[in-house]
């Protein structure tokens, strides 16, 4: 065989290996509510570990997101692999549905777990908390209790984001009522306590001044705190919790790469980027920056108030509306 036959057959296996290649590389898509600064830098150090593995995310609102997967379903097909974020009940309504992969990541061991049902449908990758925001310019004397928000200095300036926008702050109304009952929020009421808009905005209302105090996730505030303003995060005793659940899609054609993707977000590695975030790790070997005065992941779930999601979600719509017609006074 000549020089030139053997080449030219060398050629053709080297680019049939390389197809070949192409052909295996798996392509993982992400459907996610988390922040760009969050998902994009857990993706990378995925890719690191996996460069074989090419993903893809979406990130949006939980809402926007899950309207889209309704119109894949409804076209034939869910197109993404995975979904993140942190609306609970929606992980409860697809698991009831039957399009969620089980996986129990054995990971499952080292990881702080706030579900008591918890079955391998979804897992919690985060442990986000509320507390009460207060602008630091108009409030001199931090709260300590729940109780505090109905004294004179929070009259007409707490604001909570409403809940038909939010499913953060839907969760929280849930879970106070849950602890003090409705009398809570007739007393936010009779103090004239203001419905905002996104959990954001009531946040970004305090730190103006609008607000003296509103109802605030810890990363969205501690964002605030980090660029400069005169905000700061307080915990009563009883803690509000909205786990981040993460979840396979059955039906998945990279069923096995989106076990990685799972396993890696859990790791030692990926949690550090969360914790980075000013939110809770669901590791207890990832310490909280000291800069956002986080309370311990540990002693913040023992401290969580505990709810039925389930009931949860199918009282929502009634709940929504005994809130806003509360607030308003109707």
């Amino acid at each position: 065989m000549s020089t030139r036959i053997v080449a030219v057959v060398l050629a053709f296996v080297l680019l049939l290996g390389a197809a070949e290649a192409v052909v295996a590389k798996e392509n993982l898509i992400i459907y996610t509510s988390m922040k760009e600064s969050l998902i994009g830098g857990i993706v990378e150090g995925f890719n690191k570990k996996y460069p074989d593995i090419a993903v893809d995310y979406q990130s949006a609102g939980a809402g926007k997101l899950m309207a889209k997967i309704a119109a894949e379903r409804e076209s034939g097909k869910i197109l993404a692999d995975i979904i993140w974020t942190s609306e609970v009940p929606d992980f409860y309504s697809m698991k009831r549905e039957g399009i969620l992969e089980k996986y129990e990541t054995p990971l499952i061991k080292e990881i702080l777990n706030p579900f008591d049902d918890y079955d391998g449908h979804f897992t919690a990758a985060r442990l986000g908390t509320l507390g009460i925001a207060i602008n630091t310019d108009l409030i001199k004397t931090p709260p300590t209790q729940w109780s505090d928000l109905f004294k004179p200095e929070y009259k007409g300036a707490f604001g909570v984001a409403d809940p038909a926008l939010s499913g953060t702050a839907y969760m929280s109304v849930a879970l106070l009522d849950k602890q003090f009952g409705w009398e809570f929020f007739d007393k936010l009421h009779a103090n004239e306590a203001r419905i905002g808009k996104g959990s954001g905005q009531v946040v970004d209302d305090t730190a103006s001044g609008e607000l003296a105090a509103s109802l605030a996730v810890d990363y969205i505030t501690n964002d605030k705190i980090a660029k400069g303003a005169h905000i700061a995060l307080y915990y009563p005793p009883e803690l509000l919790m909205a786990p981040s659940p993460i979840a396979i899609f059955k039906g998945s054609p990279n069923v096995e790469a989106a076990k990685k993707f799972v396993d890696y977000l859990l790791s030692y590695d990926a949690q550090i980027l969360v914790a980075g975030e000013g939110t809770l790790s669901v590791r207890t070997d990832v310490k909280n920056p000291p800069e956002f005065m986080l309370p311990d992941a540990a002693d913040a779930l023992k401290r969580s108030i505990k709810i039925d999601y389930i009931q949860m979600m199918a009282t929502k719509e009634a709940l929504i509306k005994k809130f806003t017609d509360t607030l308003q006074g109707k």
